[in-house]
């Protein structure tokens, strides 16, 4: 197997409004890349934000007294704290400034998916779409539509891990591919019957995407060619474990 994946250059800094499935394609246009059938988009989380609304300026939130407290004990802006409170529906852990929360959408992740990283101002933040499984299945149906091809879409997002240092990028949107593959009750090459391999696919594939696309250098979309993903509706839900198996709960 060989796989290229393409950072796609070219796309703006994008704001409340804008025609993103447009930009995307004006930046393969530019990058000089052409959408073909079995390609994959990765588009990162934070312009799809920023082209649905899902950003918050600070200076118009009024903190809680909570915020406030636990802002002042750990150097924190107790503005952005407060979103953080504000979109999460369960704190998982507080402690030592770090805030480890469950959003509405069922991840357990660093400060509700609130980020104030690649946002102009210095004063606004943006947070994860309202329903970024929808977000990707409109962003694929558009390109669908101007372009011809049906190209699955997987949304990343970086997220930290358990046990682990450094943050990856995974998939919190997805629409056009199968999110897991499982191995079990397959045989390995050495006749082990395998009972607990399930693999996460489409994190694989947004975390191979940000290593063309990168943190710092303005390429939040990447076109990956050579995967052999299998058709499916697909769900960034299928990802996030069951509370009956969650061991951090």
């Amino acid at each position: 197997m060989q796989l290229t994946i393409t950072a796609i250059d070219g796309i703006p800094e994008v704001r409340p409004g804008d025609d993103l499935p447009g930009l995307i394609l004006s930046g393969c246009e530019a990058t000089d890349v052409r959408l073909e059938p079995g390609d994959i988009l990765v588009v990162t989380q934070k312009i799809v934000s920023k082209a649905e609304g899902a950003i918050v300026d600070l200076d118009q939130v009024e903190p809680s007294a909570f915020a406030i407290d636990y802002a002042n004990r750990w150097g924190k802006d107790p503005r952005q704290v407060e979103v953080v409170l504000r979109e999460s529906v369960r704190v998982v852990r507080m402690d030592k400034g770090v805030l480890i929360t469950e959003t509405r959408h069922g991840l357990v992740c660093a400060n509700s998916g609130v980020d104030a990283s690649n946002v102009p101002g210095g004063h606004i933040v943006t947070l994860l779409p309202k329903d970024p499984d929808a977000s990707a299945a409109r962003l694929r149906q558009a390109i669908q539509d101007r372009a011809g091809v049906d190209v699955p879409v997987i949304i990343s997002d970086s997220f930290g891990r358990t046990w682990r240092n450094g943050i990856i990028n995974v998939a919190v949107g997805i629409s056009g591919l199968q999110a897991l593959i499982d191995y079990r009750g397959q045989d390995d090459p050495y006749g082990y019957r395998m009972s607990a391999t399930v693999i996460a696919i489409a994190d694989e594939l947004a975390s191979a995407a940000e290593l063309a696309m990168g943190k710092v250098e303005a390429r939040p979309v990447a076109l990956i060619k050579g995967y052999p993903y299998t058709p499916a509706p697909g769900t960034a839900h299928e990802l996030v474990i069951d509370p009956e198996r969650d061991m951090f709960r």
